[in-house]
């Protein structure tokens, strides 16, 4: 299983490009935001890589960052979500608007992709509701990102900061995100279990900062 490949760009098409590794051009499929930036060709280049194996083929993702490939994972456990509509959702909203969406349960943001109708939408701003912020404050603190101002020195602590993180990474200021999240952790069921207070802090957070 191919997880990761630095090469050579050698090619760009609409929806793929062509890397050389050592002599070997590999077809890898990215998305169309991606694919809109790449360096002029003959540049080096690296990518982490999904592969798919089937009876017909082997067919290969590509994503800049290894967080881009988890939110396309995750898209893809979504009924009626293949790949190339996993990756169409990445190019045109982001990683960040993806994980904005999927915290928010905001349908119409699926939506605005090509070939996602209501139905779909809503079922995957449903089916990532709780998996969206648990990945979005995981991989951020693991990235070492310790955001200023909040003391880790209990439980509820440390769940501040995990949304804390999520938000300053979604690119709020972190002074606004804190008065949302303080105003969010008064009302905070106690006895939720620290994951889903994560997920709902970060959730109640984003509406705060969208209003």
């Amino acid at each position: 299983m191919i997880a990761r490949l630095r090469g050579v760009l050698e090619g760009i098409r609409a929806d793929s490009l062509v890397l050389d590794v050592n002599g070997v051009g590999y077809l890898v499929y990215c998305a169309s935001n991606y694919l809109g930036r790449l360096p002029p060709l003959g540049s080096p280049l690296s990518l982490h890589i999904e592969t798919q194996v089937r009876e017909d083929a082997i067919t290969l993702f590509g994503f800049e960052q290894e967080l881009e490939r988890e939110w396309f994972r995750l898209l893809t456990t979504v009924q009626g979500v293949g790949a190339r509509l996993a990756l169409a959702i990445l190019g045109a909203l982001g990683v960040d608007g993806v994980a904005r969406a999927a915290a928010m349960q905001d349908k119409n943001a699926f939506a605005r992709t090509s070939g996602v109708g209501p139905k779909l939408a809503g079922r995957i701003a449903n089916d990532l509701k709780d998996k969206a912020p648990s990945l979005t404050a995981g991989l951020t603190m693991r990235q070492g990102m310790t955001p200023s101002g909040v003391r880790a020195d209990d439980a509820h602590q440390q769940e501040l900061a995990d949304a804390l993180s999520a938000l300053v990474n979604l690119g709020y200021k972190e002074p606004d995100a804190a008065v949302a999240l303080r105003r969010a952790q008064l009302g905070m069921d106690s006895t939720m279990a620290p994951q889903a207070r994560v997920a709902e802090l970060i959730r109640f957070g984003l509406r705060e900062l969208s209003a």
